[in-house]
C-alpha cells in the first residue's frame, strides 16, 4: 500500500515561483511532479537561481516535459555544464499523465508550473497546475473580488 499524499506539498525551500500564473489562469487541479535534472542543474537550483515565469508543460506521448524553464549555468561548472533552457522531463505517474493529456486535448486546459522547490528529502519538485486561461473581463472580476476581500478583512480587523 502506498503512502497517503498530503493535500499541501511539503515545501522546504522554494527556488522559483510563477506568481503571475494565479492571476492569468483559473487554477483547477494541482499536481506535484519530480524533475529529471543533471548535477549542475541541481547545484544551480540549490544556490537559489532559476526562473519559471515564461515556462509551460506539455504532454508528448506518455511523457510530460517542462519547456522554457530557465536554470542558469552553474558558476563552478566545467565543460559538462548544462544548457539553461533545455526541455526537462517531469516525473509523474502514468494515471496522472493520462488525466492531464485528456484535459489538455479535450477541454482546452493548459499545464502551468506554479513553483519549483525542494521537498523534505532534498528532491527538486515542480508544483504543476491544470488551468484554464482567463479573459480580460475575468481578470477584472478577480481583481475586484480580491480587493473586496482585503477591505472586508481590514474592516473586521479594525472593529474586532
Amino acid at each position: 500500500m502506498s503512502r497517503p499524499r498530503h493535500s499541501l506539498f511539503d515545501k522546504v525551500k522554494t527556488v522559483a515561483e510563477n506568481r503571475r500564473a494565479r492571476f492569468e489562469y483559473a487554477i483547477d487541479t494541482v499536481y506535484e511532479a519530480g524533475i529529471a535534472l543533471t548535477g549542475t542543474e541541481v547545484k544551480s537550483l540549490r544556490s537559489g537561481e532559476g526562473s519559471i515565469a515564461e515556462s509551460y508543460a506539455e504532454v508528448k506521448g506518455s511523457e510530460v516535459w517542462l519547456v522554457n524553464a530557465n536554470i542558469p549555468e552553474f558558476s563552478h561548472g566545467n565543460r559538462f555544464n548544462h544548457e539553461p533552457k533545455r526541455p526537462r522531463k517531469l516525473l509523474l505517474r502514468e494515471r496522472e499523465i493520462t488525466k492531464l493529456h485528456g484535459a489538455v486535448a479535450r477541454e482546452g486546459m493548459t499545464l502551468v508550473p506554479l513553483t519549483v522547490y525542494f521537498n523534505g528529502q532534498g528532491r527538486a519538485k515542480v508544483e504543476l497546475a491544470l488551468a484554464k486561461g482567463r479573459k480580460d473581463h475575468d481578470k477584472r472580476e478577480h481583481i475586484k473580488e480580491r480587493e473586496w476581500k482585503r477591505d472586508a478583512q481590514r474592516l473586521l480587523r479594525d472593529r474586532g
